[in-house]
């Protein structure tokens, strides 16, 4: 049995140690949100927040977080570096399939949590690995600027323009 706090709430579920953290979430907590992507920690979809930093689920072993706090997309919104994010993401269309945007959220949830005002250098770096098919990156860096203005970081460029 492995013991965890998952969006605040203290879990305990049966797995054996090396299942995916993902398979965890998913199947036994039906928190599915968070997405499977490559199950090769290279795409991002399955990206969550261990202890506050941003970690691949697919890759990560239930065991790795057992008395840790995990935070999902399901969960997120309930902080102000969240709710600020998803805000963000609607007043830039960021959302084109919408697959790859929970571990998007979440990746730039992290990176605003440590890093109030962001260079495009941070974004970049914190981004990287967290591909988008739809190809929103434009708008994904003009949300994550945004976020950074609402939670009191520096200014925002004007809104990224749509690609015809």
């Amino acid at each position: 049995m492995v013991s965890l706090f998952v969006n605040g709430k203290k879990v305990s579920v049966d797995a054996e140690p090396d299942t995916p953290l993902l398979w965890v979430l998913r199947e036994e907590l039906q928190l599915t949100g968070t997405k499977f992507g490559c199950g090769m920690a290279l795409c991002g979809a399955c990206t969550v927040h261990l202890d506050g930093q941003a970690v691949r689920s697919c890759q990560t072993p239930i065991s790795a977080a057992a008395g840790k706090k995990v935070a999902t997309i399901e969960g997120i919104g309930a902080s102000p570096t969240g709710k600020a994010v998803q805000a963000a993401w609607v007043a830039h269309d960021v959302p084109q399939c919408g697959y790859c945007q929970s571990g998007q959220i979440m990746s730039a949830c992290a990176l605003l949590a440590s890093k109030k005002s962001p260079s495009d250098a941070d974004i970049d770096g914190a981004m990287s690995g967290n591909i988008c098919r739809c190809g929103t990156y434009n708008e994904i860096r003009a949300a994550i600027k945004e976020a950074a203005v609402h939670l009191g970081g520096k200014s925002a460029p004007a809104k990224a323009a749509k690609e015809a």
